[in-house]
């Protein structure tokens, strides 16, 4: 469960905030008005959830449940308590004790949907896929339109063995919401494995442009192949760094497959050794497209033209970008920045000794001394 997700539960489940009183009127008056209350300190259980909230939305759930439970002891009734209880639980992986929770929640409360929300998730950490389907069905049938629950029908459905019902969850999510793109890559990645390609890369294409790192290498694999999509072996290169920049490993293996191709030192025709030379080549040519106030002096990089510029830090990124789409003037500059440094980058600058010692592994370049 995400850290966002968790805030949003709990915040919603709160149910204590009093809403601000009307400012007082700024009209003259000859009668002196009398002072407004004080507002009521908070009650100590409900201070001490919110001090729970607050630590489930820092990530720290140890302490949150910590202070949870002390609240759950002082005022068990109070449902927002048990709910965040039961969700900080889960954040710590006791997920039978976040179950036994939020069953306690729904004893007394049957009709608290974000605590049976919550029971479904947990219920689908443990695999328990009929519980968790017939909680969301509960859920839905109260709020039809609740995106969590119908996000999570698609994965309970999917594990179910019910694929096209899987597709229609997803389906019904971006109908009410376009830009759930979590729902939108689950769709995608559902429609593939039914090898419905035609439909799955338009939809891997669109959540890849709204930065869903993995739906970019999956954008970047249609593209390679020509899977729902004409062939561009420079179109895949380019969401594959995208997704690579985003820590998508199998992005990188990609690349590094595609490198090996590209020098010839892999099994592949002289044609793919070509097509995939291209492709780093065009690659290296749309980059100039992101920096228009740029002019190329010859066969100048553009992490070089950007160095000229003394914007250092976006040129050791721009560089390490190019020499990994093999260009061999980049390399040569990284190397140089590497041992002799520059104004505003000392020598030996981690970021290139990453790069290196990831080339020298590829055996693009000798072991870094």
């Amino acid at each position: 469960m995400s850290r966002a997700f968790l805030l949003l539960l709990v915040v919603a489940l709160s149910g204590c905030a009093t809403a601000s009183p009307p400012a007082p009127s700024t009209a003259p008056s000859a009668e002196v008005q009398p002072a407004a209350p004080a507002e009521p300190a908070p009650a100590p259980g409900t201070a001490q959830l919110e001090r729970g909230q607050a630590l489930i939305a820092r990530g720290d759930t140890a302490a949150a449940a910590t202070a949870l439970r002390e609240t759950v002891r002082r005022q068990p009734d109070l449902t927002a308590a048990r709910v965040s209880l039961g969700l900080a639980l889960y954040a710590l992986g006791d997920l039978d004790a976040a179950v036994e929770e939020l069953r306690a929640v729904l004893r007394r409360q049957p009709d608290a949907i974000e605590a049976r929300l919550a029971l479904a998730r947990v219920l689908v950490a443990r695999q328990e896929w009929p519980a968790a389907r017939a909680e969301l069905d509960r859920v839905l049938r109260t709020q039809p339109e609740l995106l969590d629950a119908r996000y999570l029908l698609g994965v309970v459905r999917y594990a179910q063995g019910d694929g096209a019902g899987a597709i229609e969850a997803y389906r019904s999510v971006l109908a009410l919401d376009p830009l759930q793109q979590d729902a939108r890559y689950n769709l995608a990645l559902v429609l593939k494995l039914a090898r419905r390609e035609g439909e799955a890369t338009p939809e891997f294409v669109a959540a890849a442009q709204a930065g869903h790192a993995r739906a970019q290498y999956f954008a970047g694999a249609a593209y390679a192949a020509g899977l729902g999509v004409e062939r561009s072996l420079s179109t895949a290169v380019a969401w594959w760094f995208r997704a690579a920049e985003q820590g998508v490993a199998q992005a990188d293996d990609a690349l590094a497959q595609l490198r090996q191709v590209a020098l010839g030192r892999s099994r592949s025709a002289p044609g793919e050794r070509q097509a995939a030379g291209q492709a780093f080549a065009e690659y290296r040519t749309a980059l100039w497209k992101g920096f228009p106030e740029l002019t190329a002096n010859g066969d100048e990089t553009v992490g070089a033209a950007l160095l000229r510029q003394g914007r250092v830090g976006d040129a050791v990124a721009m560089l390490i970008r190019e020499a990994s789409a093999l260009s061999e003037s980049a390399q040569r500059q990284l190397e140089t920045l590497y041992e002799q440094g520059v104004d505003g980058l000392p020598p030996r600058d981690p970021r290139i000794l990453s790069y290196m010692k990831g080339a020298a592994a590829e055996g693009l370049r000798p072991p870094v001394p």
